[in-house]
């Protein structure tokens, strides 16, 4: 098993947020000895170190190639909500998603927030929750398409309202 990842590439970290891969390196933790991939989060800033073993189990990825940031728009623009009514069920449901690292069940949490935000005002669980669905979409489309925050901004807020009479 080579590395998955090369210095430099851009991946996605479940909750975190899209990151760069600035170094690997070997280190000692804990008496064993291991690789280690050094990555900065992008939107924070913040330095995470992770085992190039455990990658995969952690769910990194690599981010999504621009020709699938249609299907991201599509989920965006689908008319579609949950229907769940208990929101701590609601919730736990839309964390699991987040938690997946799939920017697609991403996607239908930022949608389906979106949607219940303008019929009513959420909790402020469930607004973080949004705002961190939306951060992590606009994020990953950002690099993919090659374009600025506020440009992917535009498009995933654009995508989200264009159903809305």
């Amino acid at each position: 098993m080579g590395n998955m990842f090369k210095v430099g590439d851009n991946i996605v970290y479940p909750m975190h947020g899209v990151g760069r891969i600035e170094s690997i390196e070997k280190k000692i933790v804990l008496g064993k000895r291991g690789e280690y991939y050094i990555i900065t989060i992008l939107s924070s800033g913040m330095k995470v170190m992770i085992p190039v073993k455990n990658a995969e189990q952690i769910g990194i990825r690599g981010i999504i190639p621009k020709r699938d940031v249609k299907k991201v728009v599509f989920i965006l623009v689908k008319d579609e909500i949950s229907s769940v009514d208990d929101w701590k069920e609601r919730y736990q449901n839309n964390m699991d998603k987040v938690k997946s690292g799939s920017i697609y069940e991403v996607s239908e949490v930022a949608r389906d927030l979106y949607r219940r935000g303008r019929e009513k005002e959420l909790s402020i669980m469930e607004r973080k929750l949004y705002e961190n669905a939306y951060q992590l979409v606009t994020h990953e489309i950002a690099l993919s398409k090659n374009i600025d925050i506020e440009e992917a901004g535009n498009l995933v807020s654009e995508a989200l309202s264009t159903h809305h009479k």
